[in-house]
């Protein structure tokens, strides 16, 4: 891993624009206030630490797309070695949150088969989906979601995937993750997502197609390593990439670790449920017991907050 005196400022997502070109595109950098402390929750393996950085940028670039309150859910399941991946941001707050569950034996198989090569998503999931879930704060909007199969090798090409099939739009998606040593602090997950897209052509615009050919050459060539780099800043990377044209970063957005779980919406989540078994779980000092899967906080409720007194 590579030593770095300092990161530059991370946490962020942003639209950019290609100068004079019909190409629009978005970057994410994530790293000590939004990443680093998901990831750490977790005693994930490390290329299930990657794959759940992913998700979690992957949801940032296209969640901060939205111009509602609401959320954004990037959801991967299967019958794999990982059954479920979760990675959330929120538009209201540019909160973050992700989660994976997994099989403890099918992952130490998979890695003696793969001995130490990075698995691929099929591999991961077996037969299973992405869905790309829109939901609004407005309870009376119902949710949006997308689905495509996990048939790519990447949690990136799939979500190309996505683009391609739902919103008809040509995409190219970049995602990577590492972990960094940080002097005198130990070491730190960090991560880099880019979303390229190329706008449709019109009367005005003419066609769309060989500027867009253009950007995606010069995409190509962005590396892992520069894209979840500490030593590169964001507007620095964008530069570097498409300098010769011009490339212009609009104003970041924020991003943070922040869970969205709360005593209110569990109280509420658990009465939904038939009371006889909700009494079958409660502990003997009749409470209820639940962790978050997200972030990991215990609540511990009382049956009578969630049931109707026995008469």
């Amino acid at each position: 891993m590579a030593s770095f005196d300092q990161f530059p400022p991370d946490d962020l997502v942003a639209n950019f624009q290609m100068e004079a070109k019909p190409v629009r595109g978005r970057i994410a950098r994530l790293g000590r206030e939004s990443l680093a402390p998901i990831i750490d929750r977790h005693n994930y393996p490390d290329e299930l630490a990657r794959l759940v950085g992913e998700a979690v940028t992957l949801a940032a670039l296209i969640g901060s797309s939205i111009k509602f309150d609401g959320r954004l859910l990037v959801q991967a399941e299967g019958r794999g070695a990982v059954t479920m991946l979760v990675g959330e941001y929120s538009t209201e707050t540019g909160g973050l949150r992700g989660y994976a569950r997994y099989d403890k034996a099918a992952w130490d198989k998979l890695e003696r088969i793969n001995k130490g090569g990075r698995p691929h998503m099929p591999q991961l999931f077996g037969t299973g989906a992405l869905g790309i879930i829109i939901v609004h704060s407005d309870p009376s909007m119902k949710p949006y979601q997308g689905v495509v199969p996990l048939s790519k090798a990447t949690l990136a090409e799939c979500a190309e995937d996505y683009f391609s099939q739902s919103e008809q739009v040509p995409s190219r998606v970049a995602l990577s993750v590492a972990e960094h040593t940080i002097s005198g602090e130990g070491s730190s997950w960090r991560s880099g997502g880019m979303l390229l897209q190329q706008i449709a052509g019109d009367d005005t615009r003419g066609d769309t197609d060989a500027a867009w050919e253009e950007a995606r050459a010069l995409f190509a060539t962005l590396t892992d390593a520069e894209l979840a780099d500490p030593g590169l800043s964001s507007a620095d990377l964008l530069y570097r990439l498409f300098h010769e044209g011009g490339v212009r970063m609009e104003v970041a957005t924020d991003l943070i670790d922040q869970c969205t779980c709360s005593q209110d919406r569990l109280e509420n989540t658990l009465r939904s449920m038939p009371d006889d078994q909700l009494r079958e779980m409660a502990e003997e000092d009749g409470t209820l017991v639940a962790d978050c899967q997200f972030c990991s906080r215990a609540y511990k409720i009382p049956l009578v907050n969630v049931t109707d007194p026995v008469h």
